[in-house]
């Protein structure tokens, strides 16, 4: 899947690897957020991604609209309150997105598949 938008100067296409880095840059910028997750689903582990790896933990996909669907797995704070932290995330990343590609976001799903204690 790459994101298409057509201008009056021509096409621009959009690497899906490039739309997931933003995602995911915008989403680890989120207070509350420590970091990406990836999932091995054989064994059930989820493991905490490097600032190299954010793509990992995020699924795009355009739907039957043109819009995208962007589905984010992330590691909370503990002690923030989990629906004001996917609220903003949502927020942020559908802002972020949106202006740097000129693309509209349709659902954004999060995924908070684990806790982690922050000093």
């Amino acid at each position: 899947m790459k994101g298409q938008m057509v201008t009056k100067l021509g096409s621009i296409v959009i690497d899906e690897d490039v739309l997931g880095k933003y995602a995911g840059s915008a989403a680890v910028g989120c207070f509350g957020v420590v970091g990406m997750a990836s999932v091995n689903m054989k064994d059930g582990i989820v493991k905490l991604l490097k600032r190299d790896s954010l793509r990992h933990g995020v699924n795009i996909s355009m739907d039957e609209n043109g819009k995208l669907r962007i589905e984010l797995h992330i590691i909370v704070a503990f002690g923030v309150s989990i629906l004001a932290v996917a609220e903003n995330l949502v927020d942020t990343v559908r802002y972020n997105l949106e202006e740097f590609t000129g693309m509209e976001v349709g659902k954004i799903v999060v995924c908070v598949e684990g806790v982690r204690v922050v000093d």
